[in-house]
């Protein structure tokens, strides 16, 4: 296959299969979902596009025919479009419930999708997720761990030129655009909301002025990296705030963003509290965001939260596409002490600030030292995360690492 990239979610993937009656693979539109799993399985399974009209009608009209028409192994891909074969899929699994790996099934919507898939596959069913690549996939380095992981021993080239990690940014990491240098990221990234839009927002949601939503879409990408504020946001576009929470639901469903929330040791308070706003892929953000130059990304108000969003989004992909499912937080003190990043893993609590400066500084490690005071023995080693090319310690506890070592 022509411009594949290999995704650390393979091994997963074929072990999924081997292991499960169904694989369920959801993600972002255009993270390469329907790519992947052609790629492992098209030798051995028919191939089904629920997208189509006609296709879809007939899943819908006669899913028993429909399904005898199309035996396992089959991969029903969008199959957020005909949500209504899924029971019947669980007839045809518990028929032979010992035969791994019958249905393989993608769709770009979580909301509807996973309450079909609760309700209809629950046991029978793995459910894994594909983002747009990584650096790492882009790169070849799909074997590569995160720097706070204990097996990661080897080195890690991060000598780049600082205006190409801002390009890289702007282009943001959709599949078809890494494999199509020469495609132009803004018309491709104005055809991607207007379809993402039209195809996945109108399933979702009855909203009739598309051209507000995007309206939405673009405060939000304003507001990447703050507090988020959904009774301000509301305001400012003339909606109620129960509409704006409708439509924050929308893009998290879609896996257009992720919504941050503060890590408290009590869980409870974590949930009341104000989280903030990502995108999953910095350069829709940086669309959103009207910027086209490197320098002015970098150099603008904006560039401290395209930074951020960048490393979240690696950390995000390098965990689940090796199954993981994320757990990450920020930290903030009521004296306003903050921590961006907080990641949970087995052995404790890694707290990643992200500074815009290529020249890693002492007092940048200053907020992970008050959070490492307070969080105690739940405090790992941290890290200041920046654009340059410097590993250094910045004192007990803190290491300066290149945003290319993520």
């Amino acid at each position: 296959m022509a411009n594949y990239f290999t995704r650390s979610l393979e091994p997963i993937l074929k072990k999924a299969a081997a292991q499960f009656p169904a694989v369920v693979l959801t993600g972002p539109r255009q993270s390469g979902k329907t790519t992947l799993l052609q790629h492992l399985f098209r030798r051995h399974y028919r191939y089904v596009s629920l997208e189509l009209p006609d296709v879809r009608a007939s899943a819908e009209v006669d899913p028993r025919t429909f399904l005898e028409m199309n035996p396992p192994p089959v991969i029903f891909d969008e199959v957020h479009h005909a949500p209504g074969i899924l029971p019947y899929i669980k007839e045809k699994i518990d028929a032979n419930r010992q035969r791994k790996g019958q249905f393989l099934l993608s769709g770009s919507q979580n909301l509807l999708l996973m309450e079909k898939v609760t309700e209809s596959l629950a046991g029978r069913a793995a459910i894994l997720r594909l983002f747009p690549l990584s650096r790492r996939e882009a790169e070849g380095r799909t074997r590569l761990f995160l720097p706070w992981e204990s097996v990661s021993r080897s080195p890690v080239e991060t000598r780049f030129i600082y205006g190409e990690l801002w390009k890289s940014f702007l282009r943001g990491w959709y599949p078809e655009l890494i494999a199509n240098p020469i495609l132009d990221a803004n018309l491709w990234y104005g055809s991607y909301i207007q379809t993402y839009l039209e195809r996945d927002v109108r399933t979702l949601r009855q909203i009739g002025d598309l051209s507000q939503f995007q309206n939405f879409l673009r405060v939000l990408a304003a507001r990447s990296g703050q507090l988020l504020n959904l009774t301000d946001v509301a305001r400012d576009l003339g909606i109620a705030v129960n509409t704006a929470k409708a439509w924050l639901s929308v893009l998290e469903a879609t896996y257009q963003v992720i919504v941050l929330r503060p890590y408290f040791a009590n869980v409870g308070k974590r949930l009341v509290k104000t989280p903030k706003i990502y995108f999953t892929d910095v350069g829709i953000l940086c669309y959103l965001a009207g910027l086209e130059d490197p320098d002015h990304a970098a150099s603008g108000p904006m560039g401290g939260a395209i930074l951020e969003t960048a490393v979240l989004s690696e950390i995000v992909k390098s965990l689940t596409h090796r199954g993981i499912d994320p757990q990450i937080y920020f930290w903030r003190t009521m004296a306003g002490t903050e921590v961006d990043f907080v990641v949970v893993t087995e052995r404790g609590l890694v707290p990643i600030e992200v500074k815009l400066s290529a020249t890693p500084r002492p007092a940048m490690a200053s907020a992970i030292k008050t959070f490492q005071k307070d969080l105690g023995d739940k405090a790992l080693p941290g890290y200041v995360v920046h654009p340059g090319d410097m590993t250094l310690p910045l004192g007990q506890g803190v290491t300066a690492i290149p945003f290319a070592m993520l």
